[in-house]
């Protein structure tokens, strides 16, 4: 099979069946050679058909300190209070540009992933019998059916 585009469905699903058949290759031989071009065909072809989106910024966080054993409490490496961090991995704050610069640094983690906006925990909701009501709204509610009650 000579290496080509992958244009289709079809296209990659047999540089696929032919990568199979190439995967017991010698190294350094002829095959070999041919794997690699196939192997970068269908990567071009995948990135194009199926791309990826960035993680989330608190998630990559997460995931950094999970692969390299970290605790919050090990995050004190960034000279970073230890509130502000746990603020931005509970999502009630968002990461700034000198915590941007810490994870990238000390945390190898890219910059093109914390720059993206993390989604922020805003006001808590609580189940009512009516639905989800913001916290704000039930305290209001209170304080008008107690400001009524003294009327009365």
């Amino acid at each position: 099979m000579k290496p080509r585009v992958i244009k289709s469905a079809s296209d990659h699903q047999s540089a696929l069946s032919h990568i199979e058949s190439l995967m017991e290759a010698v190294e350094g031989s002829a095959e070999e050679s041919e794997l690699e071009l196939w192997a970068l065909l269908v990567d071009q072809y995948e990135e194009e058909q199926f791309p990826i989106d960035a993680p989330d910024p608190v998630e990559a966080i997460k995931f950094r300190m999970d692969q390299l054993g970290l605790e919050q409490k090990d995050l004190s490496i960034l000279s970073i209070s230890k509130s502000k961090i746990s603020e931005v991995l509970n999502r009630k704050r968002p990461l700034s540009l000198p915590m941007i610069r810490a994870f990238h640094a000390k945390l190898g983690i890219p910059a093109e992933v914390l720059i993206k906006e993390t989604k922020i925990v805003g006001v808590a909701e609580v189940v009512s019998s009516h639905g989800k009501t913001p916290m704000k709204r039930l305290s209001r509610e209170g304080k008008k059916s107690k400001v009524a009650k003294r009327k009365s």
